[in-house]
């Protein structure tokens, strides 16, 4: 399989670029895809030296050129080696890179993205509004029709696919932001997310919002109001779908293989089973946009950075899922 992944290196004083380069080494025999890293070139060079990965990785000048492995910077300014974790420079870097790497998708120029950490509280700090990457993609795209999927695979194989309702937000202000078309759309994302990955059933589970479902409406009523009534019209549309269930019991009848995918009404609520089944190789995907684009289920790690001790199992996991997503799509 041959065609063009990017990969958008995130905060360089965080884990990204090295986790990155560990992956592509690990991935490098597995296919004939092409990958263009966007970030510092002088920076990632000398990482890759440092970590003796052995990676052909080279300096970009044009997609027609030999080689499967480059790096670009649309900055005409290099950063420097040394700057702290947090840097109001990193941020503003990372920033570009994802926005040349989006770009680039949109230009068909690329088949899919791949986003390394960046910081949220340094980006904000340079005065960009900034919720998250999944957010940031978006609005690049023009489309509000996304949902963030959260998926990964324990060491027996068994997967957790998690879609979410709703993303960041303070868990006080869930219920109020908590509208039937977020879930109808979280919903048949899901669905499409499930057919996308060729899977041979495309079952959903969908999470109460509250404890035990609401239990008829004593503890809450958005089951009975907002969620039900979503789930029950896209029944009877044909997709696959059912609850809503208490969301205690439902994880654990979706890890044991009963459902194919959870919608969940809330970040923590999907995020916290999933990652105590796949903390180390979770994917983030973001489901609608009009080009593929995953990420490493994990944060910058600024406390690590630096000394090439970085898990790249999640990243690693980022890059496979994309290539599988580019390889049915083709």
């Amino acid at each position: 399989m041959s065609g063009w992944i990017a990969i958008a290196l995130g905060d360089v004083t965080g884990v990204g670029p090295e986790v990155t380069l560990k992956a592509l080494a690990a991935e490098a025999d597995a296919d004939e895809m092409r990958y263009l890293l966007i970030g510092d070139v002088q920076l990632t060079l000398s990482l890759e030296r440092r970590l003796g990965l052995g990676l052909p990785l080279k300096s970009f000048s044009s997609m027609t050129e030999p080689g499967r492995f480059f790096v670009h910077n649309p900055m005409s300014d290099t950063l420097a080696s040394d700057l702290p974790p947090g840097s109001p420079t990193a941020a503003r870097a990372a920033i570009a890179w994802l926005t040349d790497g989006a770009q680039r998708c949109l230009r068909n120029e690329i088949e899919a993205l791949v986003t390394a950490p960046v910081n949220k509280e340094a980006i904000m700090r340079t005065g960009q509004p900034f919720v998250g990457q999944t957010e940031f993609l978006s609005d690049l795209a023009s489309t509000r029709r996304t949902a963030m999927m959260l998926l990964g695979q324990d060491d027996r194989g068994r997967w957790l696919r998690v879609a979410l309702a709703t993303t960041h937000l303070p868990l006080k202000l869930v219920a109020a932001h908590l509208r039937r078309e977020n879930v109808q759309l979280a919903i048949e994302l899901a669905a499409q997310a499930c057919h996308d990955l060729g899977l041979p059933r495309q079952r959903l589970g969908v999470c109460g919002l509250n404890p035990h479902a609401g239990e008829g409406g004593e503890f809450g009523d958005e089951e009975i109001t907002v969620i039900r009534p979503v789930v029950e019209s896209l029944k009877k549309q044909g997709i696959d779908v059912r609850g809503p269930f208490p969301a205690d019991t439902l994880f654990h009848h979706a890890y044991r293989g009963d459902y194919d995918a959870v919608v969940a009404m809330y970040h923590d609520q999907g995020l916290a089973p999933l990652k105590m089944v796949a903390f180390e190789n979770g994917i983030n995907w973001t489901l609608g946009l009009p080009f593929i684009r995953t990420s490493p289920d994990h944060g910058t790690a600024y406390d690590i950075a630096g000394q090439g001790k970085a898990d790249a199992s999640s990243m690693r996991a980022a890059i496979r899922l994309a290539k599988q997503l580019v390889r049915r799509r083709n």
